[in-house]
């Protein structure tokens, strides 16, 4: 089937999808440590690791020590491979105003669908990263203990990493409600900017630590992404035993998040079998790691498990009529 042979609109398309992911997701300021990756297309991208020697001794003859620095990449593979078809009708939309009826159609399906799911998918894997690492806690959050159990995320991180880091603290509005009533936190609170991509958004911040403010369904500690087909439908769902995450802490480089809207397919309405439209294949690529030396200025806060049922029975003390 031909396809929509304006490669140029095609890719201001693509990039302007991306670049509203990066404005757009409260995840977004994520993406700026990815910024030196190589992507060629497709699910893989070659990120970065320098690595250097350290101090020796200066030599009066010799001079100085030969050190090394090494530039190498890493090839890692995007897990998530999301996609969708649309179709836009003829009537609807002539030819001078396709681009512009399917970038705003788009706009709309990538903020109300895919900008919460990738969301959702980086609180969720940074809770599991950290979580495995043993930098996790339980807490239900009070207004007389939260500040407190905050605080003592927070010192950790700078006790381990030093006073220097900057740090990031992501938190459901939920929680944040909670957390604004402490009266514990009047003078610690302020206001300050906080800039992701192209972006600069005023937030509130805890000891100059910026704040960002979630939509609590974004922030469970596990989830079900949908495949699209009739049975499991589209999106995503929590986990059957998904738990609220409260907060988490974290320096600012140390999740490295990439996505990136690729293949993006245009068929012309007298292209398309079956009906009368245009018909508009997306798909995204995205993932998030962390390296395991980072992973210690990360700390992640939950609800506690709920306590497992009791299955045990009581035992009546009848005998069988065995033969």
């Amino acid at each position: 089937m031909p396809s929509y042979n304006n490669i140029e609109a095609i890719t201001l398309f693509q990039n302007a999808c991306d670049q509203q992911m990066i404005e757009g997701a409260t995840s977004g300021w994520m993406e700026a440590n990815a910024a030196r990756y190589k992507y060629t297309g497709g699910r893989d991208i070659k990120i970065p690791t320098i690595s250097t020697d350290g101090l020796g001794n200066y030599d009066r003859g010799e001079g100085f020590p030969k050190g090394k620095v090494s530039l190498t990449y890493q090839t890692q593979t995007m897990s998530m491979d999301r996609g969708v078809e649309f179709l836009l009708d003829r009537i609807e939309v002539d030819e001078s105003g396709f681009i512009a009826a399917a970038s705003a159609t788009m706009s709309v399906f990538q903020s109300e669908n895919v900008i919460p799911e990738v969301d959702a998918y980086r609180y969720s894997k940074l809770f599991s990263l950290a979580h495995k690492a043993g930098k996790s806690r339980e807490y239900t959050p009070a207004s007389g203990t939260i500040y407190t159990t905050l605080k003592s995320d927070i010192t950790s991180i700078l006790d381990t990493c030093g006073g220097n880091m900057d740090l990031v603290i992501v938190m459901p509005f939920t929680v944040a409600d909670i957390f604004d009533s402490s009266d514990k936190l009047s003078r610690y609170l302020n206001v300050g900017d906080f800039t992701q991509g192209n972006v600069t958004t005023k937030v509130k911040t805890i000891d100059g630590i910026p704040i960002i403010r979630v939509p609590s369904a974004r922030m469970k500690t596990e989830y079900i992404f949908k495949d699209g087909s009739e049975t499991n439908g589209f999106g995503f769902a929590p986990a059957a035993n998904a738990r609220q995450i409260n907060w988490i802490v974290c320096a600012r480089s140390a999740p490295v998040a990439v996505s990136k809207t690729d293949g993006v397919k245009i068929f012309e309405p007298k292209d398309v079998q079956g009906a009368d439209g245009w018909l508009v294949d997306y798909r995204k690529f995205h993932d998030l790691w962390v390296d395991a030396n980072k992973l210690k200025a990360v700390r992640v806060c939950a609800a506690p498990a709920p306590a497992p049922a009791n299955t045990e029975t009581t035992d009546t003390g009848t005998e069988g009529d065995g033969e």
